[in-house]
């Protein structure tokens, strides 16, 4: 038998994080595209300034029910005619609201960006808001509510924000409302949501895709362009304050056989320049099967299927003034509960006091840094991390230099971010599971304070 030689590997090409053109529109949009030959579907992203600190009180969750509303019909069409012409062209429409904004993101084949540019011009610019859509967005949103109350993951991260956040502050609060707040609002609530925060001057679009062929300054004219709205200061941002002193909050749930940890605190503002070597330090510490958490607690001691440490932007601002939240997050088996903790916080004691090695944080670099031409292989990828650093107030050549910066962080340095990022005395830790089993043996360990409230 004869065999053909092995392929060898070719030599690697350089990368680096694709960098947008960035204009502005006659009537204020601000503009970044980014032409990616190959890239046959093209991904549209629109930042729009309402936060949900704008929401009016009581109304907690209308930027929620205003951003599904978008794709619920228009001047010209109705919901159901909306939705067939986003169909025709092959396009999805999706949108969020979360505490920095509303984002709205379109993909597209690139012979049909023209049309659905049109479609998602329309529907920013004149919504229809019917009365009975509004009514089924929030009866479907009223039926999620309890959905999400038993889904240990989604309550343990409700009651970390309500830990952390004073209550007078939205980010205590569900991003997408109460059951007492979503049941007040209705489509004049959403109209005057919308016209008080939804303008073009003060609105981002993100372009990423194959161009070529297209003229996009002239469907942008065109269909965007022609979007109309008063212009607007920019929002203050409200002071971020939070309260996470140590303690341990367990959210009863009787008879639970898995206990969901989400151990966390407030870091850094994005613009800090400690934010790199803290992607370092927490990726040893939690970002994957070969990470620190994950070899005692799942390798060596069976505990879980996995835990997770992470940091994720809250809100970010130009003068570094913005927080982010510093997590673990994991399930373990509800008799394993005070043992797992112990560990959990045994490695975080051990890093603090023997720190990172060489070896560690080699293959964090190469994990992060390596895997970023995959990462950002869709237009979408790309689409969705420009549209971040534009809300999140970061230059558009940010994503780039965090790769740069990464690759020249030592150990040494990701160690000390990753040891300020999880101090043991500055946890606040929730547990959802069943308190008659775990209280006591949590509140043997001595990691703060316990309080059980009901699940």
């Amino acid at each position: 038998m004869k065999f053909h030689p092995q392929p060898q590997g070719g030599e690697a090409k350089p990368w680096a994080f694709p960098a947008p053109d960035r204009s502005v529109l006659g009537n204020g949009l601000t503009v970044l595209r980014c032409h990616r030959p190959g890239q046959q579907i093209v991904a549209v992203e629109i930042n729009l300034d309402a936060p949900l600190d704008a929401e009016p009180e009581g109304l907690d969750g209308v930027g929620t029910i205003m951003a599904r509303g978008l794709s619920e019909g228009t001047g010209k069409l109705s919901a159901e005619e909306f939705s067939a012409e986003l169909e025709r062209c092959g396009a999805t429409l999706d949108a969020h609201a979360d505490h920095p904004g509303v984002r709205v993101s379109l993909e597209v084949p690139a012979s049909r960006l023209p049309k659905a540019l049109d479609l998602l011009a329309d529907a920013l610019r004149a919504p229809a808001f019917p009365e009975s859509e509004i009514e089924r967005l929030v009866r479907n949103r009223l039926d999620e509510i309890p959905h999400e109350q038993a889904n240990p993951a989604r309550r343990a991260a409700k009651e970390l924000s309500k830990q952390l956040f004073p209550a007078e502050s939205r980010l205590s609060r569900p991003r997408q409302g109460t059951e007492g707040t979503v049941e007040r609002i209705d489509a004049a609530a959403v109209r005057a949501f919308y016209e008080a925060h939804v303008r073009p001057a003060t609105a981002t679009v993100v372009v990423v895709g194959d161009l070529t062929g297209i003229d996009l300054d002239k469907e942008l004219a065109a269909t965007l362009g022609a979007w109309t709205g008063d212009s607007a200061q920019p929002r203050p941002m409200p002071p971020i304050t939070a309260d996470d002193s140590g303690r341990v909050v367990i959210v009863d749930r009787p008879g639970a056989v898995q206990t969901q940890l989400l151990i966390g605190r407030i870091g850094p503002d994005r613009h800090d320049r400690v934010w790199p070597a803290q992607v370092l330090g927490v990726y040893c510490l939690g970002g994957t099967l070969t990470s620190r958490l994950d070899r005692v607690l799942r390798e060596e001691k069976g505990y879980t299927y996995g835990v997770r440490a992470f940091g994720q932007v809250i809100r970010s601002a130009a003068d570094g003034s913005g927080a982010s939240l510093l997590a673990v997050s994991g399930s373990v088996a509800t008799e394993v509960t005070g043992p797992a903790l112990a560990d959990a916080w045994r490695v975080l004691r051990t890093l603090a006091a023997e720190g990172l090695d060489d070896a560690e944080r080699d293959v964090a670099v190469q994990n992060l840094v390596g895997v970023a031409p995959l990462k950002y292989e869709t237009a979408a990828a790309v689409a969705s991390t420009l549209a971040d650093q534009v809300e999140q107030h970061l230059p558009d050549d940010y994503q780039a230099q965090l790769y740069a910066r990464l690759a020249e962080t030592g150990t040494v340095e990701a160690t000390a971010a990753a040891v300020s990022a999880f101090p043991v005395d500055r946890l606040v830790s929730v547990l959802v599971g069943d308190a008659s089993v775990i209280t006591e043996a949590v509140t043997e360990l001595g990691i703060g304070e316990v309080t059980v409230v009901s699940g």
